[in-house]
């Protein structure tokens, strides 16, 4: 093959598809002369001259002085697959993106408050703007982007991208995120449920890490779990596994909004628990202000309505988590959101409620710990999930 046999199109897609050649080479060679690589890939010196020293820059490749035939050569060995990935998390009330390199590791980003519920294809307009706004700013090349994951706080159909219908985001149902924004973005979207993304960054850098049967709960306006067994991600057969702020604890409760009363979600859904204590009653908070960190900063003061608020709190959930735990069997279930952030005066409550509902053998090798990954889980997860499509 030679260079005039590239399919045509734009330089910029010229330029990437002879750099895919090159690293093709390295990866099935192992560390080659820029000479050798000339050969191999039909391309000419100055070709892949040019394209070794973008690679170089890139911190994709290593390059050291050596000899060949007794003439001074340039040996190329491959590092890591050269790109740049993109992560997107909606949440209700913002939209967050990341650009990361092609191991993932974040190298630029920004959020800004959304009302993501209210229209689906406005919220993915605004989403890609950020998107292309943050790459111009990082002077990344768009074309250089070779993975993109969305986080959508809701279930979606493995099958078709689809969002399912109940969800804290119910009008997008039925609306199908990937192939909108691959539209503006230019390049193939992959879109996860938030808590699956969650777990994934908690098992590659979090509390999690080397831990093959686990189960992450996402605390937010709903309540959602990643489920992960024997070390893959379990979604089920339509998208849905995991809901389990639909698990019914009370018949006779509050209606919840997918129909059902008595939900986990009306006993720890963050609309539900702000409920519960007047907005205008936490220091530093006008009338109908405060939210949920200032919840978990006063019980963390000492303030007893608070902790109260909290306390009721773990103990549903920790009777909804008592049934997927004896379901599931886990090593670990791990509690990430907001209201995570109240520590052990929402879990110890939650593993006294786990203790009188789970199987004892269930329970015996089972550990609850707080995320360390923070609120913004689902968007690390969304990077690490965008690296692993590259190799």
């Amino acid at each position: 093959m030679t260079e005039a046999d590239t399919t045509p199109g734009s330089q910029s897609a010229l330029r990437q598809a002879n750099e895919r050649r090159v690293v093709e080479v390295l990866r099935r060679d192992g560390t080659r002369t820029q000479a050798e690589l000339a050969r191999a890939t039909g391309l000419s010196a100055a070709s892949v001259s040019n394209i070794v020293r973008g690679l170089r820059s890139a911190g994709a490749v290593s390059v050291r002085n050596t000899s060949s035939n007794g003439r001074r050569a340039r040996a190329v060995t491959l590092l890591r697959p050269p790109g740049t990935v993109v992560a997107l998390a909606f949440t209700v009330d913002r939209i967050s993106v990341a650009v990361g390199d092609s191991d993932g590791n974040p190298l630029a980003g920004e959020q800004i408050e959304y009302d993501v519920p209210a229209d689906p294809e406005r919220a993915v307009r605004r989403a890609a703007w950020l998107a292309e706004t943050i790459l111009l700013r990082a002077r990344i090349d768009p074309g250089r982007v070779g993975s993109v994951v969305a986080s959508v706080p809701a279930p979606i159909d493995p099958r078709t991208g689809m969002v399912g219908d109940i969800s804290c985001v119910p009008r997008w149902a039925g609306f199908r995120p990937g192939p909108a924004l691959s539209e503006r973005l230019g390049s193939p979207v992959l879109v996860e449920n938030d808590a699956n993304l969650a777990v994934t960054a908690e098992r590659a850098s979090g509390v999690a890490q080397g831990v093959d049967h686990v189960i992450q709960l996402v605390l937010d306006v709903g309540v959602g779990a990643g489920i992960v067994m024997s070390g893959q991600l379990f979604r089920g057969a339509g998208g849905t596994a995991g809901e389990i702020g639909h698990i019914g604890l009370d018949q006779r409760g509050q209606v919840c909004r997918c129909g059902n009363r008595g939900c986990l979600e009306t006993f720890v859904g963050t609309d539900y628990l702000m409920r519960m204590l007047p907005r205008d009653s936490f220091r530093g908070t006008g009338p109908g202000t405060a939210v949920l960190t200032d919840v978990v900063s006063a019980a963390l003061e000492g303030d007893p309505g608070s902790r109260r608020v909290i306390a009721e709190a773990g103990t549903a959930l920790g009777q909804g988590t008592a049934i997927i735990a004896n379901l599931f069997n886990p090593e670990m279930v791990v509690v990430g959101g907001e209201l995570a952030a109240a520590g052990d005066l929402l879990l110890d409550p939650m593993r006294r409620a786990m203790e009188l509902g789970t199987l004892g053998s269930a329970l015996s090798d089972l550990r609850v710990v707080a995320g360390t990954q923070g609120t913004d889980a689902a968007l690390r997860g969304a990077l690490i999930t965008a690296s692993h499509s590259l190799s």
